[in-house]
């Protein structure tokens, strides 16, 4: 496996191992050509400190995720921790031993290129991102607003693109999650701000779909994708976005 991840970050990104350290010298580090960060780094780890029941050396990758809560769901995975001498909240660990499907090992390299990427190479290379965000029905009704346009302003939430997909979770008494969304544009000048809210820029959602208020409930995000709470946006983890997509 660790000879097929070098293969495609060669192949992908252009980019060779390089090996900064003399003590351990099988250790390699990818950066970007750009910015210089690192977006992978692959070593031999001693089993056991890595949990696991065996005093082996096991080769694994360290890669970054932006999205804590996708970390969170990601590290419950066979095969997948919290970083091995790195920032726990940031970055994972993945085995390259097998356990995890090597799709899915590449799946994981291109999320932490992006995840480390320079700004413009970023707004260059992003594909389209799911996010779920919440509506408070005391400030905004979005109920009505979606019974008379399919299309309505909406705050501009940090890091949305035009293009990216949204699901708007509506607060109490509703408490779940009603609408799919597609964002159309951003960045619409606009400036708003008392003692509840600021809005500094709004973004313009079309409705796509609308969802039974039983069916992604607070109490079923909760139970079955682990979300406990929705205070601004946040991305979609992958369970619950193949069921809003069935």
């Amino acid at each position: 496996m660790k000879e097929l991840v070098f293969s495609y970050i060669k192949d992908m990104y252009g980019v060779l191992p390089e090996y900064p350290w003399e003590k351990y010298d099988d250790n390699a580090v990818f950066r970007h050509v750009d910015n210089k960060k690192w977006f992978a780094l692959v070593m031999e780890v001693r089993g056991d400190k890595l949990g696991l029941k065996t005093k082996e050396h096991i080769p694994v990758i360290n890669l970054k995720v932006d999205d804590a809560f996708f970390r969170d769901v990601l590290v419950r995975q066979e095969g997948i921790m919290p970083a091995y001498h790195m920032n726990k909240v940031h970055w994972i660990t993945v085995l390259l031993d097998g356990t995890v499907p090597e799709g899915k090992v590449f799946d994981l390299i291109d999320m932490s290129y992006t995840a480390t990427a320079s700004s413009k190479k970023k707004q260059k290379e992003r594909a389209p991102k799911e996010w779920l965000i919440p509506s408070n029905p005391k400030y905004y009704d979005v109920i009505a607003a979606f019974e008379k346009a399919d299309e309505i302003d909406w705050k501009q939430g940090a890091g949305i693109r035009t293009g990216d997909t949204v699901y708007l979770y509506v607060g109490a008494p509703v408490s779940a999650i009603l609408y799919k969304c597609r964002v159309t544009e951003t960045d619409i000048p606009y400036f708003y701000q008392d003692k509840n809210l600021t809005i500094k820029a709004l973004m313009k959602i079309k409705l796509l779909r609308r969802y039974d208020k039983d069916r992604f409930t607070f109490a079923v995000l909760n139970d079955e994708y682990g979300i406990y709470a929705v205070r601004g946006p946040r991305g979609v983890p992958n369970s619950l976005s193949c069921d809003l997509n069935e």
